[in-house]
């Protein structure tokens, strides 16, 4: 018996060294499990700063071309959710953006980079601003590593055709979910 848990341990601890190691995996320094006033955004009742937060990635598969950022609150009262950010055409040596990339004045992305259209009807980032009182909403952010260095769209692209496209050329995906509510 002590032979057998022996052997699934190191088994276990083999697996974990193997396998745990090089996942592709997105973090933030201004994001943890909560979005903040710094991320809500500044209109439709909401008083936020409205600045996308800091993103890094890292182990990007091998075969990485470009990637695509989205983030996206399934809990929107509107039967489809509600699409906040779409990015993409970022470079394949880019391992991160900056706070505040979102405003697309400011031409804080890689050179190539493409900000389109959100739900909010403009191009670049667009903070949670839930209904009041209607509970935390998820907002879900993914960087998708791309086998396709240009996806082929331009800056009004919708959401729903930059999503069709995102799956025909995802390589793998990193997600931070954070929840806000007012």
């Amino acid at each position: 018996m002590k032979k057998a848990s022996l052997i699934l341990a190191l088994s276990l601890f083999v697996s974990t060294v193997q396998f745990g190691q090089n996942v592709f995996t997105l973090s933030s320094n201004d994001l943890g499990g909560s979005a903040t006033k710094t991320q809500e955004f500044n209109g439709f009742g909401c008083t936020g700063n409205n600045q996308s937060p800091q993103l890094s990635w890292k182990h990007a598969p091998e075969g990485t071309k470009s990637f695509a950022i989205t983030m996206y609150d399934p809990d929107a009262p509107t039967g489809s959710g509600f699409w906040h950010w779409v990015v993409f055409d970022i470079p394949a040596g880019t391992t991160g953006l900056v706070t505040n990339a979102g405003n697309v004045k400011l031409q804080l992305t890689p050179k190539g980079t493409i900000q389109s259209v959100t739900d909010y009807g403009f191009k670049g980032f667009g903070g949670p601003c839930p209904p009041e009182g209607h509970g935390f909403h998820q907002y879900i952010l993914t960087v998708y590593a791309l086998k396709t260095d240009k996806l082929g769209l331009d800056e009004n692209a919708t959401p729903a055709i930059v999503g069709f496209t995102l799956w025909q050329q995802t390589l793998a995906k990193a997600s931070i979910v954070a929840y806000y509510k007012r």
